[in-house]
């Protein structure tokens, strides 16, 4: 499992002028590392819908790459956004959606399904066309890049 400075140091390194939403348990490290007006921190009352309000964002901004930094309990509570983004047809959308198995910023409690949902496993049936799962941080570093560029949604 990645730390998430082993995901968002390297990503953080890479990007240049993506907006980046990002979600509960990774507002607060991503703010300290990243601080660009392209940066949207959609915490605590928003739980839920940073997948969807990145969709939105990719929509308004067709040339402009968005990334997600969604978290696992997040997902959960709108597994539909991920069938929303395949059916958009946006090109420009990189969803990460970091599993650490718990709703972390309402105080770690269990989510459900935690160790056993497989995110990875329902992009791909929901239909995106590039799908990474990643395990360690040496792999997630030589492969952001790729992750990065070309067309999503991812």
């Amino acid at each position: 499992m990645l730390t998430k400075a082993q995901f968002l140091e390297p990503l953080a390194a890479l990007r240049t002028d993506q907006a980046v939403v990002a979600t509960m348990g990774v507002v607060r490290p991503w703010g300290r590392i990243s601080s660009s007006d392209l940066d949207f921190a959609s915490a605590d009352s928003a739980m839920g819908h940073a997948a969807d309000l990145a969709l939105g964002v990719a929509m308004a901004q067709p040339d402009r790459r968005v990334i997600c930094l969604n978290g696992d309990g997040s997902m959960l509570m709108s597994l539909g956004t991920m069938a929303t983004i395949v059916e958009s047809r946006v090109k420009n959308l990189v969803l990460f959606v970091v599993v650490n198995g718990t709703y972390e910023i309402t105080g770690n409690q269990r989510t459900p399904g935690s160790g056993t949902i497989d995110f990875a496993a329902m992009a791909t049936a929901t239909g995106f066309p590039r799908v990474y799962r990643f395990e360690n941080g040496d792999e997630y570093q030589v492969t952001l890049a790729e992750v990065l560029s070309g067309e999503g949604p991812v």
